[in-house]
């Protein structure tokens, strides 16, 4: 969450956004539930409309391995 929304907003929306489809809690409390973060990622992605491009984060450059 902090890489799409910034550490700010992330910590506003894990502790204050409640997901319907979570039943009624918000992130951290279904975390604290032991719901996968996968479906908590899902949930939030959902209902925020983060597109599905953004959804699993950045694209990281591919390191080319070299044999020494």
């Amino acid at each position: 969450m902090t890489e799409e929304f910034g550490s700010a907003y992330a910590g506003v929306l894990g502790n204050s956004h409640v997901l319907q489809v979570l039943g009624n809690r918000t992130p951290d409390e279904a975390i604290a539930d032991g719901v996968k973060f996968r479906e908590i990622w899902a949930a939030v992605c959902d209902d925020l409309q983060v597109p599905e491009e953004r959804r699993l984060g950045r694209d990281m450059p591919i390191r080319e391995r070299r044999d020494v």
